[in-house]
């Protein structure tokens, strides 16, 4: 299947955090606390991708209540964190779903997610993943992770399947 064909398929988005959904920065401080920053573009695409009745999950090896509430406020109810082998989350979003490896799209950056990204239909990465993680990509991003790539990901794939609105309603605060 050539790329276009694989974007066709797409029936549902999963999304490593740290790296993808961010720049892979954690702000650490003097408390322990840990911080992120986010890319309001790309909740806007999720927000989008889940309006249009696409199955969204994030799987990611990290473990944070704040990416979790954030994600949740989004409409992303599929969260699975601290996860450490990401195919078996994987493998349950898909069977709750009813979804094929062939319809998942699944954006990593970092070698965690290697195993994942073999199985799915299609793999993206941002332009900043590590060099084994574009090698086995499908699609890399013209951006880097907590850039806006999640939001050109789902905007591509929306548009080449007629499901991205050009024009917003009142569906969309709280991006």
């Amino acid at each position: 299947m050539d790329l276009f064909d694989k974007m066709r398929a797409v029936k549902a988005f999963v999304f490593d955090v740290d790296g993808v959904m961010t720049d892979s920065r954690v702000h650490v401080w003097e408390n322990g606390d840990q911080t992120r920053t986010m890319n309001t573009r790309d909740g806007f695409a999720l927000k989008r991708a889940i309006l249009k009745e696409y199955r969204v999950a994030v799987i990611t090896g990290g473990k944070s209540k704040g990416v979790t509430s954030r994600l949740n406020g989004l409409g992303v109810l599929d969260v699975y964190s601290g996860i450490a082998d990401k195919l078996i989350a994987l493998e349950d979003f898909r069977k709750r779903y009813d979804v094929s490896y062939d319809q998942i799209m699944y954006m990593g950056d970092d070698l965690i997610d290697a195993s994942v990204m073999k199985r799915v239909g299609l793999p993206a990465a941002p332009r900043d993943a590590v060099p084994a993680i574009l090698n086995i990509s499908s699609f890399v991003s013209s951006l880097d992770g907590g850039d806006g790539c999640v939001r050109e990901i789902i905007e591509k794939i929306m548009i080449l399947q007629g499901t991205w609105d050009w024009e917003v309603g009142n569906e969309q605060p709280g991006i």
